[in-house]
Protein backbone atom coordinates (compact mmCIF):
# COMPACT_ATOMS: atom_id res chain seq x y z
CA UNK A 1 0.00 0.00 0.00
CA UNK A 2 1.26 3.60 -0.93
CA UNK A 3 -0.17 6.75 0.82
CA UNK A 4 0.26 10.47 -0.21
CA UNK A 5 -0.74 13.68 1.16
CA UNK A 6 -1.14 16.89 -0.50
CA UNK A 7 -1.08 19.30 1.84
CA UNK A 8 -2.00 22.06 0.05
CA UNK A 9 -5.25 20.37 -1.37
CA UNK A 10 -4.99 18.80 2.30
CA UNK A 11 -5.71 15.15 0.22
CA UNK A 12 -4.77 11.57 1.66
CA UNK A 13 -4.99 8.61 -1.13
CA UNK A 14 -4.67 5.30 0.28
CA UNK A 15 -3.15 2.92 -3.10
CA UNK A 16 -3.59 -0.39 -2.90
CA UNK A 17 -2.53 -2.04 -6.02
CA UNK A 18 -1.60 -0.38 -9.06
CA UNK A 19 -4.17 -0.70 -12.33
CA UNK A 20 -6.44 0.85 -14.38
CA UNK A 21 -9.49 2.30 -12.92
CA UNK A 22 -13.22 1.95 -14.31
CA UNK A 23 -15.28 4.13 -12.43
CA UNK A 24 -14.84 6.39 -9.06
CA UNK A 25 -17.54 6.53 -6.78
CA UNK A 26 -18.04 9.25 -3.99
CA UNK A 27 -19.08 6.56 -1.06
CA UNK A 28 -19.22 9.35 1.76
CA UNK A 29 -18.37 13.15 1.90
CA UNK A 30 -15.09 13.92 0.16
CA UNK A 31 -14.37 9.70 0.34
CA UNK A 32 -14.04 8.88 -2.90
CA UNK A 33 -12.91 5.27 -4.15
CA UNK A 34 -11.08 4.15 -7.67
CA UNK A 35 -12.55 0.89 -8.73
CA UNK A 36 -11.66 -1.70 -11.91
CA UNK A 37 -13.45 -2.76 -14.13
CA UNK A 38 -14.06 -5.80 -12.03
CA UNK A 39 -14.97 -4.23 -8.83
CA UNK A 40 -11.45 -4.17 -7.16
CA UNK A 41 -10.72 -1.33 -5.14
CA UNK A 42 -7.79 0.27 -6.05
CA UNK A 43 -7.10 3.53 -4.48
CA UNK A 44 -9.55 5.73 -1.43
CA UNK A 45 -9.14 9.38 -1.53
CA UNK A 46 -10.14 11.25 1.86
CA UNK A 47 -10.52 15.04 1.01
CA UNK A 48 -10.24 17.59 4.01
CA UNK A 49 -8.04 14.62 5.84
CA UNK A 50 -6.61 17.15 8.21
CA UNK A 51 -10.43 17.80 9.43
CA UNK A 52 -11.00 14.38 9.77
CA UNK A 53 -8.18 13.10 11.96
CA UNK A 54 -7.24 13.51 15.51
CA UNK A 55 -4.44 15.98 15.20
CA UNK A 56 -1.82 13.34 17.10
CA UNK A 57 -2.78 11.05 14.98
CA UNK A 58 -1.69 12.56 11.12
CA UNK A 59 1.79 13.65 12.58
CA UNK A 60 2.14 9.89 13.17
CA UNK A 61 0.49 8.94 10.04
CA UNK A 62 2.43 11.51 7.82
CA UNK A 63 5.73 10.59 9.44
CA UNK A 64 5.37 6.95 8.39
CA UNK A 65 8.61 5.65 6.29
CA UNK A 66 5.60 4.48 4.09
CA UNK A 67 4.13 7.48 3.69
CA UNK A 68 4.71 9.81 0.63
CA UNK A 69 4.41 13.51 1.60
CA UNK A 70 3.48 15.62 -2.29
CA UNK A 71 5.38 19.28 -1.60
CA UNK A 72 2.86 21.33 -3.47
CA UNK A 73 3.30 25.41 -3.51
Amino acid sequence: MKVTYDKKADAANFVFQSGKYHISKEIGDGVIVDYTKDGKILSIEILDFSKRMPKGSIKDTLTSKKVELLAMS
